[in-house]
């Protein structure tokens, strides 16, 4: 009888804690907005002032409850313990690795017990291991936790620039290293850029470093990540001292545009150039050079190398030559080069043409040849090496989904190959031209995983509604039984030319082990298939992305992989869209739908986050016909009343800089006042995060743990289901 009276009360105590969220509806103060004599109505506008206490109070008071909810589904902790375990099983992990010219190796570590990475070198790859810096231990102030977000030996080793970031606010600190002494100089530069923006780029003599400077480091701020500057720092300055170099302040007459980013790169130690790029959302930027001796003289004459029309990507200057990957005419890309002194972007000197369906991913330079990957649907990769006017395929230690090189440049024949796959863990190789040998160069023993051992992967392909094929990578157990019942988690991003390149996840392959099929739609929008691939789901064309999903979606039905509602979608940032609009099209499709740091809210993206310069990718408001795309990607604006969706969890960070944390809680707020499901809206606020990146690998794992047992839970797993919850 007391077991009857804990069931029931349990049941009860669930369905109170999900009915209780619909008794707090967020405040609506609608606005109503005209684009070109169309009215939209915007419900949820005041959430947007994230300075008003109520928002703020409706904010805490529904991540409080997303928290509760998510406290009381079993196993809830099944996948942070998994990858703590792994973690301890691997003793210890290596990131960032650099290598300089006179062959010192600079590297992050993180043992198995530690939430955070170290820096650490050595002398050569069999030279004695030194522990340089531990970001905790230099942190006198307990209330502030930083992670080494980038790390830059300079040309000689002898000096160490250390980024420090904290709480995902993708603002950084730099601190400077005596490498020898391991002095730390006292002089903090502050206000820096992300590591992935400009990074840090040396002086040949090793006394200072080229960076980009943010004027505001307020991220709520309106003016946040505008009219940056590329620096130059001289060891032993007043951080205070700003010496700008490159920006639109300093040269008004380059037209350089507030969000862009300019960035100073500098090559080899001997270059006679500097060029300077400006950064944004496209792989194609305006580029300008400068005699090295003028810039360092305090000289401002820049000129103009080449314009985004030309089409110049992934640059590369030796002496008087630059090197790069042309798509102008070619959307797969060709490898080519010019004379700096009388550059022809147009029409220069092409060492590789296109090749067909393989698109020319990366190139390396080295004293033998020039090393480049390509890729067919982003799925399959090749290695080759361009010499003496010839293309020779390498053949690679196994088949990979990805490669990554490395090499020390053109003056050295040393080459480092990273492959990847799904199913295949990371393997890091020397490659000996000579013997034609791959030497495995692991800086991490090699961890065997049983677990696993039955996991395969299918690359596919989907007709979409309009005929096109799209890529479809499906991870699962061997035994699997196309029933109908496998539960999915479906994980795609499509935008921006980023190719979903296969890696080998452990998170994946843990839904896969507990019954599950991972599945990754390269939808348009992406790069996996070209420039045509991206600009076919862009701006107008985006509805091309979340149809090629939907059609992967019927196929995996269809096929009998699964069923609707038993798929989850997974997506994040520019994902959001994906996903967001993939569930308000077809919200019968699908059983969860998690999206992170999500752009939900396109109409108003340029209202916050990285404004502008997400134009280029999605549009503008300013445009008429770019307005009406961004209607139509708009997951907010199509939310419908009385319609029943799926089970959400809409994550954000309150720190992010990219996407603004309102537009997930705009969202929520509107999706619990139009579902007519019972289907649980829960709003997750991570107040130490930001865009997913830049914390502690723990407070990252459950953060995904989280998500994954959320979509087990929702999709019916019966090992993640609460005391007195029906199973779906």
């Amino acid at each position: 009888m007391r077991n009857i009276i804990f069931i029931i009360t349990t049941f009860f105590s669930w369905v109170s804690l999900l009915n209780a969220q619909k008794s707090n509806l967020a405040l609506s103060a609608p606005t109503v907005d005209e684009y070109f004599g169309i009215k939209v109505n915007d419900e949820y506008r005041n959430l947007e002032d994230l300075k008003d206490p109520k928002v703020i109070s409706w904010m805490k008071s529904q991540a409080d409850y997303t928290n509760s909810i998510l406290n009381q589904i079993p196993k809830k902790n099944y996948y942070v313990e998994k990858r703590l375990e792994f973690d301890k099983r691997k003793l210890f992990s290596i990131s960032n690795v650099r290598i300089t010219s006179n062959d010192k190796y600079f590297y992050l570590k993180k043992n198995a017990n530690e939430k955070i990475s170290k820096v650490y070198y050595r002398k050569g790859l069999k030279g004695e291991e030194k522990l340089l810096y531990d970001p905790s231990s230099n942190n006198s102030d307990s209330k502030h936790e930083y992670i080494v977000s980038l790390i830059s030996p300079s040309w000689d080793g002898s000096k160490l620039a250390i980024s420090l970031t904290e709480k995902g606010k993708e603002l950084s600190e730099i601190h400077i290293m005596d490498v020898e002494k391991q002095y730390i100089y006292p002089q903090t530069i502050t206000n820096a850029s992300p590591s992935n923006i400009g990074g840090v780029r040396w002086l040949e003599d090793n006394s200072g470093f080229f960076y980009i400077q943010y004027p505001i480091n307020d991220i709520k701020s309106n003016d946040y990540a505008k009219n940056t500057k590329s620096v130059l720092y001289k060891i032993g300055d007043s951080p205070t001292v700003i010496n700008d170099v490159f920006s639109n302040k300093n040269n008004p007459s380059l037209n350089i545009g507030e969000a862009s980013f300019p960035a100073v790169l500098a090559f080899n130690p001997n270059d006679k150039y500097y060029l300077g790029i400006l950064v944004d959302s496209e792989d194609y930027r305006r580029t300008f050079i400068i005699d090295k001796k003028d810039l360092l003289q305090g000289k401002k004459n820049w000129k103009q190398l080449y314009d985004k029309k030309e089409k110049v990507y992934y640059i590369y200057v030796v002496n008087n030559t630059l090197y790069f990957l042309s798509g102008y005419n070619s959307p797969n890309l060709k490898l080519c080069k010019t004379d700096l002194t009388n550059p022809n972007f147009v029409n220069p000197e092409i060492l590789v043409a296109e090749k067909g369906d393989e698109v020319i991913t990366q190139y390396v330079m080295t004293k033998d040849g020039i090393y480049y990957t390509t890729t067919k649907n982003g799925v399959e990769a090749k290695l080759y090496l361009y010499k003496n006017g010839k293309s020779n395929l390498i053949k690679l230690p196994y088949v990979s989904g990805s490669i990554t090189l490395q090499s020390k440049g053109n003056n050295f024949s040393d080459i480092w190959i990273t492959s990847s796959g799904w199913a295949n863990q990371e393997q890091r190789y020397n490659y000996n031209l000579t013997s034609n040998s791959f030497n495995l160069e692991n800086l991490v023993p090699t961890i065997e995983y049983p677990e696993f051992k039955d996991i395969i992967v299918e690359e596919t392909v989907v007709k979409a509604k309009d005929g096109v094929e799209v890529p479809l990578s499906l991870i699962y157990n061997k035994n699997l039984k196309k029933d109908g019942k496998s539960l999915v988690l479906m994980n795609g991003y499509g935008a921006f030319a980023e190719s979903y390149s296969p890696y080998f996840s452990e998170s994946y392959l843990l839904w896969v082990n507990q019954g599950g099929i991972v599945a990754v739609p390269h939808v348009r929008g992406g790069g996996e298939k070209g420039e045509n691939w991206h600009t076919e789901g862009q701006k107008l064309k985006k509805p091309n992305s979340w149809n090629d999903l939907i059609a992967c979606t019927e196929f995996l039905i269809n096929q009998k992989y699964s069923s609707a509602k038993k798929i989850a979608l997974l997506g994040s940032s520019a994902g959001g869209i994906l996903m967001g609009r993939a569930m308000t099209e077809r919200p019968d499709l699908f059983g969860a739908v998690i999206i992170e740091s999500g752009v939900l809210n396109t109409l108003r993206n340029e209202a916050g986050g990285t404004r502008s310069t997400s134009i280029q990718e999605y549009g503008s408001i300013n445009n008429i016909e770019e307005f009406k795309g961004l209607l139509e990607m708009d997951s907010y604006q199509h939310i419908k009343k009385n319609v029943k969706y799926p089970a959400t969890l809409i994550a954000s960070g309150i720190n992010d800089p990219r996407v603004a944390t309102w537009q997930s809680s705009k969202f929520v707020a509107k999706l619990l006042a139009n579902n007519l499901s019972n289907n649980p809206s829960l709003l997750k606020i991570d107040y130490n995060g930001g865009h997913g990146g830049g914390i502690p690998i723990v407070q990252r794992y459950s953060n995904v743990g989280d998500m994954f047992a959320f979509a087990f839970w929702q999709l019916g797993h019966p090992d993640y289901q609460p005391k007195g919850n029906n199973q779906k």
